[in-house]
């Protein structure tokens, strides 16, 4: 069996995706299986795979919004120890799998690791914000405001997501964040700090480019201050976080003319704390 599961979703992406399969390709490290997982593609992306015969595993399912049911056709499917996501836009330079393996062989107790990134916008080379700045260790409390984890970069023990379930494909976006809450909390994050994935954006397809992704942040958050385990003072931070971002997207939703949304959700930010301060705790995914 393969020591790494690599995982790519796609969706209407043929000449993306091509790049992508070739990066993985050229991987120096070549203990892997290189899984694309086709969600629904009405463009050329079934015969740009085809042209790969067995060099690949691809995998073809009905088209859902979002990334997550395909990203976890894929991890099922799997049969590395390790698994490893590459978003269809991104890429990996040679020495990604290399270097990381080498990594988390160095750090026997570490079931989750990643690597820098270079960004890219419109081919154009940017610096990413400080505020994007990754770390390693217990990284929850960072993560509570943004993702600080990207998929590309990501090697995890396919274990965490057998023992904590995988991608919610309720939400379809934000998946990412929702996971690395679930997990950062109980683990430790290993950093490797060389840029090894190139993270291309700027396309219109991209669900990042979206007004309106706090809700699904929102939702995630919501399951995170419901877990019974979760020690009291990342509680804490996660309601307070919660609370914030409840206010923050109901004031965009009264400027865009949402009434009823924004009534909504500043009514569930003000309820949860109201909640909090009783001690009546919170529901699961209350009023999301």
């Amino acid at each position: 069996m393969p020591r790494v599961s690599v995982i790519i979703p796609t969706y209407n992406r043929a000449g993306l995706v091509q790049e992508a399969v070739a990066s993985v390709l050229a991987q120096t490290y070549q203990d892997f299986e290189l899984l694309v997982v086709d969600d629904g593609s009405t463009d050329g992306t079934p015969e740009t795979l085809e042209a790969y015969g067995g060099a690949i595993r691809v995998l073809r399912r009905p088209h859902r919004k979002g990334v997550s049911a395909a990203r976890n056709r894929g991890s099922s499917a799997a049969t590395g120890e390790w698994l490893a996501f590459l978003d269809s836009d991104d890429l990996w330079l040679p020495e990604k799998l290399a270097r990381q393996m080498a990594y988390l062989a160095a750090h026997p107790r570490l079931l989750l690791s990643q690597t820098e990134e270079t960004w890219v916008r419109r081919g154009l080379r940017v610096n990413p914000p400080r505020s994007h700045r990754k770390e390693g260790g217990r990284i929850f409390l960072r993560s509570l405001e943004r993702c600080l984890v990207s998929p590309s970069a990501v090697i995890l023990h396919r274990r965490l997501l057998e023992e904590h379930g995988g991608f919610d494909e309720s939400l379809p976006a934000a998946e990412d964040y929702d996971l690395w809450l679930r997990l950062t909390w109980r683990y430790d994050v290993g950093l490797l700090p060389e840029p090894l994935i190139i993270k291309r954006g700027g396309h219109g397809d991209q669900l990042s480019r979206q007004w309106g992704l706090d809700r699904y942040r929102i939702q995630a958050l919501l399951k995170i201050v419901a877990e019974p385990d979760l020690p009291a003072p990342y509680r804490d931070a996660a309601r307070l976080t919660l609370e914030r971002k409840c206010a923050i997207y109901a004031q965009g939703c009264a400027k865009r003319g949402k009434m009823a949304e924004a009534r909504h959700y500043r009514g569930l930010g003000v309820s949860l704390a109201e909640d909090y301060a009783s001690g009546a705790g919170f529901p699961a995914c209350a009023g999301a």
